[in-house]
Protein backbone atom coordinates (compact mmCIF):
# COMPACT_ATOMS: atom_id res chain seq x y z
CA UNK A 1 0.00 0.00 0.00
CA UNK A 2 2.88 2.55 0.90
CA UNK A 3 4.36 1.80 -2.57
CA UNK A 4 1.13 2.53 -4.44
CA UNK A 5 0.83 5.75 -2.59
CA UNK A 6 4.73 7.10 -3.48
CA UNK A 7 3.66 6.31 -7.05
CA UNK A 8 0.59 8.67 -7.09
CA UNK A 9 2.24 11.13 -5.26
CA UNK A 10 4.76 11.43 -7.41
CA UNK A 11 2.51 11.14 -10.46
CA UNK A 12 0.37 13.66 -8.74
CA UNK A 13 3.52 16.37 -8.67
CA UNK A 14 4.57 15.71 -12.60
CA UNK A 15 1.13 17.09 -13.68
CA UNK A 16 0.89 20.03 -11.77
CA UNK A 17 1.62 23.30 -13.20
CA UNK A 18 5.16 24.85 -12.75
CA UNK A 19 4.76 27.21 -10.21
CA UNK A 20 6.87 30.62 -10.12
CA UNK A 21 6.31 33.93 -11.56
CA UNK A 22 6.53 33.91 -15.11
CA UNK A 23 6.47 36.91 -17.80
CA UNK A 24 2.60 36.63 -18.47
CA UNK A 25 1.59 37.45 -14.66
CA UNK A 26 3.65 40.37 -14.97
CA UNK A 27 2.44 41.62 -18.63
CA UNK A 28 -1.08 41.03 -16.97
CA UNK A 29 -0.90 43.03 -13.93
CA UNK A 30 0.76 45.68 -16.21
CA UNK A 31 -2.42 45.81 -18.26
CA UNK A 32 -4.29 45.64 -15.44
CA UNK A 33 -2.84 49.06 -13.70
CA UNK A 34 -2.81 50.64 -16.96
CA UNK A 35 -6.54 50.33 -17.48
CA UNK A 36 -7.21 51.68 -14.36
CA UNK A 37 -4.78 54.51 -14.83
CA UNK A 38 -6.69 55.22 -17.86
CA UNK A 39 -9.78 54.66 -16.75
CA UNK A 40 -9.62 56.02 -13.10
CA UNK A 41 -7.01 57.91 -12.20
CA UNK A 42 -5.99 60.28 -15.29
CA UNK A 43 -9.54 61.48 -15.18
CA UNK A 44 -9.55 62.32 -11.68
CA UNK A 45 -6.07 64.17 -12.22
CA UNK A 46 -7.64 66.42 -15.09
CA UNK A 47 -11.00 66.99 -13.17
CA UNK A 48 -9.53 68.41 -10.30
CA UNK A 49 -7.08 70.41 -12.12
CA UNK A 50 -9.86 72.10 -14.12
CA UNK A 51 -11.57 72.76 -10.65
CA UNK A 52 -8.52 74.20 -9.19
CA UNK A 53 -7.99 76.51 -12.54
CA UNK A 54 -11.92 77.55 -12.09
CA UNK A 55 -12.09 78.48 -8.79
CA UNK A 56 -8.39 80.65 -9.03
CA UNK A 57 -10.36 82.58 -11.71
CA UNK A 58 -13.49 82.96 -10.02
CA UNK A 59 -14.91 86.51 -10.51
CA UNK A 60 -17.56 88.91 -9.78
CA UNK A 61 -20.33 88.01 -11.18
CA UNK A 62 -19.85 83.74 -10.97
CA UNK A 63 -21.90 81.26 -9.78
CA UNK A 64 -20.66 78.55 -7.25
CA UNK A 65 -20.69 76.19 -4.81
CA UNK A 66 -19.65 75.49 -1.90
CA UNK A 67 -18.86 72.23 -0.03
CA UNK A 68 -21.36 73.25 2.47
CA UNK A 69 -23.81 73.26 -0.07
CA UNK A 70 -24.46 76.96 -0.08
CA UNK A 71 -25.30 78.63 -3.58
CA UNK A 72 -24.46 81.83 -4.30
CA UNK A 73 -23.14 84.92 -6.28
CA UNK A 74 -19.29 86.12 -6.15
CA UNK A 75 -19.77 89.93 -5.34
CA UNK A 76 -16.33 90.30 -4.37
CA UNK A 77 -12.74 88.26 -4.48
CA UNK A 78 -9.57 88.38 -1.75
CA UNK A 79 -6.45 86.48 -2.59
CA UNK A 80 -8.04 83.52 -0.60
CA UNK A 81 -11.80 84.40 0.43
CA UNK A 82 -14.72 84.86 -1.67
CA UNK A 83 -17.72 87.08 -0.87
CA UNK A 84 -20.60 85.30 -2.19
CA UNK A 85 -23.86 86.44 -2.38
CA UNK A 86 -26.56 83.68 -1.04
CA UNK A 87 -29.73 86.01 -1.26
CA UNK A 88 -32.19 88.41 0.23
CA UNK A 89 -33.66 89.54 3.27
CA UNK A 90 -37.13 91.23 3.56
CA UNK A 91 -36.14 94.33 3.66
CA UNK A 92 -34.04 93.92 0.12
CA UNK A 93 -30.84 94.34 2.18
CA UNK A 94 -28.45 90.98 0.04
CA UNK A 95 -26.94 88.07 2.67
CA UNK A 96 -23.43 87.84 2.23
CA UNK A 97 -21.30 85.01 3.56
CA UNK A 98 -17.17 85.08 3.15
CA UNK A 99 -15.67 81.45 2.17
CA UNK A 100 -12.28 79.96 1.38
CA UNK A 101 -11.56 79.42 -2.32
CA UNK A 102 -10.42 76.16 -0.79
CA UNK A 103 -14.17 75.19 0.13
CA UNK A 104 -15.05 76.29 -3.16
CA UNK A 105 -16.84 72.59 -5.02
CA UNK A 106 -18.20 74.48 -8.46
CA UNK A 107 -17.74 77.15 -10.62
CA UNK A 108 -19.76 78.72 -13.26
CA UNK A 109 -19.21 81.51 -15.07
CA UNK A 110 -21.11 84.83 -15.57
CA UNK A 111 -20.95 83.85 -19.24
CA UNK A 112 -22.59 81.19 -19.13
CA UNK A 113 -25.17 82.02 -16.97
CA UNK A 114 -27.03 84.38 -19.73
CA UNK A 115 -27.00 81.94 -22.59
CA UNK A 116 -28.75 78.81 -20.18
CA UNK A 117 -32.70 80.23 -20.03
CA UNK A 118 -32.61 80.27 -16.31
CA UNK A 119 -33.88 83.48 -14.36
CA UNK A 120 -31.22 85.02 -12.68
CA UNK A 121 -32.00 86.63 -9.25
CA UNK A 122 -30.79 89.83 -11.05
CA UNK A 123 -33.22 89.85 -13.73
CA UNK A 124 -36.13 88.59 -11.51
CA UNK A 125 -35.16 92.04 -9.20
CA UNK A 126 -35.21 94.07 -12.28
CA UNK A 127 -38.82 92.90 -13.27
CA UNK A 128 -40.10 93.36 -10.15
CA UNK A 129 -38.90 96.84 -9.85
CA UNK A 130 -40.18 97.28 -13.63
CA UNK A 131 -44.00 96.25 -12.38
CA UNK A 132 -43.40 98.55 -9.47
CA UNK A 133 -42.70 101.29 -11.77
CA UNK A 134 -45.75 100.15 -14.03
CA UNK A 135 -48.22 100.30 -11.04
CA UNK A 136 -47.13 103.40 -9.36
CA UNK A 137 -47.64 105.02 -13.32
CA UNK A 138 -50.92 103.54 -13.26
CA UNK A 139 -51.79 105.06 -10.63
CA UNK A 140 -51.14 108.43 -11.17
Amino acid sequence: MNGSFGQVAWAAQEAAPAQGMDGSFFLMMGAIFAIFYFLVLRPQQQKQKALEQAVKSAAKGDRVITAGGLHGRVVSTEEDVLTLEVGTVKGGAPVRVQVSRARIESVTKRDADKGDGNKDSDSAKDKAKDKAKDKKGDDS
